[in-house]
């Protein structure tokens, strides 16, 4: 046993290393389309869905094992997540002791299994993952496959051309066929997932944590360690998406709060020659997406978006603590294209702000972990774990983000990552101190 393992609090040693089956999760959850699913599981057969299901049995059993920290020792982003399921739990009781449509009751089971798959993620991922070296090998993993599918996105936008939607495989059915769409006359790529949208927003929350591997990972191969970076940085002004170029903003600014000047400079020179070549190569393409904010008030999806408050307030004052039911609320009613509104109708006041304390409680925790601790990788990774986790929950106001497993499956499994990372560094400090 180790000396972190003697201090009270540590974790214990952990008999499976969770990073190749998180990695095999990264590898589901971003190469194989979001339309192909089990067939007879319908919505709820999704291979990475089905497979965060499988990590949630695996925590058990290691959890039971013993393979956890004592409960002396309280895990932020865990109670967060518990709190959240126990009050999403509570609104799944009162929707099926009430009257209800009988159409809603099977979105509504299918709903509670897919929060359990992300949990189940976030989980094997927060507990699963006990050194340092393993989490910069899955964070590298991780961004390879996001630079895989940025150049996917590249290629789509190349030949305008999808390429996934002839994509079969054995043992899995296809939702109807779909094309690639144009916005201002350019192709908008999609990558594997089902919408631009949340391509856009996968790519990011990505993009912190490529440029973290791009800076850091000195160990590697200069050209290596900056192709997924440069692949995602170059896409994502294609994406021709506000909610790609917000979330891409947010995560900048995050992580710029712990870079050196020199580094911000370097970025702004990027992002300058960037804008530069794009007035010289394709004119047309910038102008489309200045367009895109300037004529935002005139914009159909705008307009759809601001019309379902009206709506949405009628719905929240029928369950306001509780809500409807997460998953009841179909899109005969109304498709809201903002998360958190969909929220509030469906798990209420009390389960909105449990999933933002979620959130907020995963960046907060790297917040504090970047302010304490002292190698410049470990405070760059938690910025970066932070940024991404910011993009994602606000990118959540553009678009109904419980509908495209991808983008949340990704989001919980950064949010597992933060957990390992605040978990390593407390068991490393602890062998400082015995040491001493």
């Amino acid at each position: 046993m180790t000396l972190a393992a003697l201090r009270p609090g540590a974790r214990l040693a952990a008999p499976v290393d969770a990073v190749g089956w998180l990695t095999a999760y990264i590898v589901l959850l971003l190469f194989i389309p979001s339309r192909l699913v089990v067939g007879p599981l319908a919505s709820a057969g999704a291979p990475s869905m089905l497979f965060g299901l499988a990590s949630l049995l695996l925590w058990l059993l290691m959890f039971i094992g013993g393979v956890r920290r004592p409960a002396s020792e309280v895990q932020p982003i865990r109670v967060a997540l518990f709190v959240l399921l126990f009050c999403v739990g509570i609104s799944y009781v009162l929707a099926m002791a009430r009257p209800s449509s009988p159409d809603e009751q099977s979105p509504a089971d299918v709903a509670l299994l897919v929060l359990a798959s992300w949990s189940g993620t976030l989980l094997l991922t927060h507990d699963g993952v006990a050194l340092r070296s393993r989490l910069d090998t899955l964070v590298w993993r991780f961004a390879v496959c996001g630079g895989l599918i940025a150049l996917l996105g590249i290629i789509q936008v190349l030949t305008r051309q999808l390429w996934v939607d002839q994509l079969s495989i054995p043992g899995l059915s296809s939702s109807p066929a779909y094309g690639l769409v144009s916005r201002g006359g350019f192709p908008r790529p999609a990558g594997t997932s089902i919408h631009p949208i949340e391509y856009g927003v996968i790519l990011a929350m990505l993009l912190p944590l490529v440029l973290h591997v791009a800076f850091h990972h000195t160990h590697r191969h200069v050209v290596v360690r900056w192709l997924p970076a440069a692949a995602v940085i170059l896409i994502i002004p294609l994406t021709s998406s506000r909610s790609a170029y917000l979330g891409a903003l947010v995560a900048l600014v995050v992580v710029a709060i712990g870079w050196s000047w020199r580094r911000r400079l370097t970025i702004i020179g990027v992002a300058v020659g960037g804008l530069l070549a794009m007035l010289v190569i394709t004119p047309n393409l910038l102008a489309s997406i200045v367009e895109m904010f300037t004529g935002a008030a005139e914009d159909p999806s705008i307009a759809s978006r601001t019309d379902s408050f009206a709506l949405a307030y009628q719905f929240i004052a029928q369950d306001p603590l509780f809500g409807r039911g997460l998953g009841t609320f179909l899109p005969k009613y109304r498709i809201f294209d903002n998360q958190y509104l969909l929220l509030l109708v469906t798990i209420g006041i009390v389960g909105t702000l449990a999933f933002l304390a979620l959130g907020v409680t995963a960046a907060t925790t790297m917040f504090r972990l970047r302010a304490r601790a002292t190698d410049g990788d470990t405070r760059d990774l938690a910025m970066a774990l932070a940024a991404a986790i910011c993009a994602g929950f606000v990118c959540l106001f553009m678009f109904d983000a419980f509908a495209f497993p991808m983008t949340m499956g990704s989001l919980f499994l950064i949010m597992g990552m933060a957990g390992a990372l605040r978990g390593i560094q407390r068991a490393e400090s602890g062998s400082e101190d015995l040491l001493r």
